[in-house]
């Protein structure tokens, strides 16, 4: 923070958690972001290392959360 800003917060102390929740917004909105295109099966990087990356997904959870096992559950997904 530069030094106007930091002058600013200690006149208007009711400023800071108004700051605080909008860096915490933007920091949740891009970790949310990369986290979806690093770990979504529908987001392809690399096309030469794997031509079919959905099958790589038929047996695991990559939803962020979910209420069911999906342990027990087959995929009815035809293979490729």
């Amino acid at each position: 923070m530069s030094r106007p800003m930091l002058k600013r917060l200690k006149r208007h102390a009711s400023l800071i958690p108004l700051y605080l929740l909008t860096t915490a917004g933007a920091f949740g909105a891009v970790a949310f972001a990369v986290r979806t295109a690093l770990q979504n099966p529908d987001v392809q990087w690399n096309r030469r290392r794997n031509e079919i990356p959905n099958e790589e997904y038929r047996a695991k959870q990559y939803k962020l959360y979910s209420l069911k096992d999906n342990a027990q559950v087959e995929c009815p997904a035809p293979r490729y």
